[in-house]
């Protein structure tokens, strides 16, 4: 089935801005320099959160390509032998560099370079050794391999994906790492929500409702806040799919509940706006499908009314292909409200 269009948002890669600083850290002070983060200036961003899991906020994406160069002549023989462990963590910081690359190019190979580099470092670390740096390299890979399955429509490497974060979680703890575990849980869901739209699977779906479930009891609002609205937004958009995938409005209004949550915290802790603009996008939407499932022409007016509210207020903070979703739903509703 086709299944409606919503927008999920990804966490901070602090993976990938370990990566950075690590190249900084071995690098001499001038080029750490430029390498450094720019806050004199606020840049206006509405694409910020949305475009997957490699957005690098902090650095000019010019970093990479030095970085990557500088890294890679690092991997010599000589350094595998002297300091597997070392190896390993240039090989981690490599491969979020080059995940980055291909994100920003959608270049499948750089990508598939980035896997390679995860899996060399696990070549060499243990699990009984280094419990956590094993779980951090896994997590990696599974990011990575979440990354271009979705680009690539590849239901394979999502599997792949679902393996390496299962992995990581028999280390990464509720109890001992609550921040790494519930980021995990995050991107798991993510990675089954996505699977389960490849296999037109409900199981799966449910397997990414309950990812998101476990997420949720570990993050705060005041400290995790960018996290705990993209879970709750998340677990919405994979909820709106299960109902229409089940035909079952009951998951719509759960659906419903799960974005206006998000809705709340994006507002409440002052997040960019353009994400509680694009929750309300998914809200409106859910309630779109929820009016023709029972057949409520009042909601489908007001479903209209809001789809008009959201472009005429909300030009600025929504993307192209994001107005042309409004429209064809503002429509939609306007038809279905007239019984036509």
């Amino acid at each position: 089935m086709k299944f409606s269009t919503n927008y999920i948002f990804y966490p901070d890669n602090k993976s990938l801005e370990k990566a950075v600083e690590h190249y900084k850290s071995l690098n001499s002070d001038d080029l750490a320099e430029n390498a450094s983060a720019d806050n004199r200036s606020t840049v206006m961003d509405n694409f910020i959160y949305t475009r997957g899991n490699f957005e690098q906020h902090r650095y000019s994406a010019n970093v990479f390509e030095s970085a990557r160069t500088f890294l890679q002549a690092l991997l010599t023989d000589d350094l595998r032998n002297e300091s597997a462990s070392k190896w390993a963590e240039i090989h981690n910081s490599l491969g979020n560099i080059l995940a980055a690359q291909g994100q920003n190019l959608r270049d499948a190979d750089l990508y598939k370079q980035s896997i390679a580099s995860f899996t060399s470092a696990l070549d060499v670390i243990s699990q009984a050794d280094s419990p956590l740096e094993w779980a951090a390299t896994q997590s990696n890979l599974g990011t990575a391999l979440q990354a271009l399955g979705r680009q690539e429509a590849d239901a394979k490497l999502m599997n792949k994906a679902i393996d390496a974060y299962t992995a990581a979680l028999l280390e990464y703890s509720r109890k001992d790492t609550p921040e790494e575990w519930s980021i995990v849980m995050l991107q798991l869901g993510a990675t089954f929500h996505t699977y389960g739209s490849l296999l037109k699977g409900n199981r799966t779906f449910q397997k990414a409702v309950v990812s998101y479930k476990n997420a949720l009891t570990e993050l705060d609002a005041d400290l995790y806040a960018l996290e705990l609205t993209a879970t709750h937004n998340n677990r919405g958009a994979v909820l709106h799919h299960l109902g229409e995938s089940e035909e079952n409005a009951d998951r719509i209004e759960e659906a419903i509940r799960a974005y206006e949550t998000a809705l709340t915290v994006s507002m409440e802790q002052q997040l960019p706006f353009h994400l509680a603009v694009l929750i309300r996008v998914n809200k409106a939407t859910a309630n779109s499908v929820f009016a023709e499932m029972t057949k409520n022409t009042s909601l489908s007016e007001e479903t209209a009314d809001e789809f008009e509210l959201i472009i005429a207020c909300f030009p600025h903070a929504i993307q192209p292909l994001c107005l042309k979703h409004c429209e064809e739903q503002l429509l939609k509703a306007r038809s279905l409200a007239s019984g036509k």
